[in-house]
């Protein structure tokens, strides 16, 4: 089975929407023969190439609800082991952590471009992350597991900038607006960040399914609905 996940570093649920995953995953029995790749996605694909404080590019865009998103968030990851640190998030354009992504992934494989999107999210959501600076992207990416002087070289270029720009506009085609999106088989998509036990269901529906050549479309599959704002339902929307 192969699962694409469309997503964005600077998306939280897509941050919570993968810990669930990879926890579901860790319980269906044939999880170790799912190939998971990770597509890229830009929630704010006009954003400056430069870092912001995140609470103020968020209160700029929602006034005074913002800091009750980010408190419900940080809870809610709280719950999931995850840490948010909202006051150290810096926000800033991530077409270049997505080349990077599109990197390891073709370079080492859907494992370590794993491994490299949950380092990302860390840095980012509770480190302080910069994931518009080259340099702060290679000591992550050399913390995953990539070469330094290949990290170095690619970052030095514009290798796959197309490759990069063409799967995010393909989102776009498949008429992806909101992430986290799951594409299971190429045809069946699961949209937000749901609860693990929904993950797994889903997992078993679709190999289910797939052995029955069932009909593209969507899984059903709940969601959390009091996320309130940008970010609701889980999964956090273009705006």
């Amino acid at each position: 089975m192969k699962v694409e996940i469309y997503s964005d570093i600077a998306c939280p649920w897509c941050y919570v929407g993968k810990s669930r995953f990879e926890r579901a995953l860790a319980a269906f029995p044939q999880g170790g023969a799912v190939e998971v790749v990770y597509r890229p996605f830009q929630l704010d694909p006009e954003a400056p190439s430069e870092p912001r404080p995140h609470r103020e590019v968020l209160a700029a865009k929602y006034g005074p609800q913002a800091v009750a998103m980010d408190d419900r968030l940080a809870r809610l990851g709280a719950a999931e082991g995850l840490a948010f640190d909202f006051d150290s998030v810096l926000e800033n354009n991530s077409l270049l952590a997505h080349r990077v992504l599109r990197f390891a992934l073709d370079q080492y494989g859907p494992a370590v471009q794993s491994r490299l999107k949950g380092r990302l999210m860390t840095g980012h959501f509770a480190e302080g992350l910069d994931i518009g600076d080259p340099a702060q992207l290679t000591e992550a990416a050399v913390a995953a597991g990539l070469d330094r002087a290949e990290v170095t070289a690619f970052l030095d270029g514009d290798a796959l900038l197309d490759e990069v720009t063409a799967d995010i506009e393909q989102a776009r085609d498949l008429g992806i607006t909101a992430v986290p999106t799951f594409v299971f088989e190429g045809k069946w998509a699961v949209q937000g960040g749901q609860e693990t036990s929904t993950f797994l269901q889903v997992l078993e529906q679709v190999a289910r399914e797939t052995a029955g050549e069932e009909q593209p479309g969507a899984v059903s599959a709940g969601g959390d609905t009091d996320a309130g704002g940008a970010c609701a339902d889980g999964v956090c929307e273009v705006k």
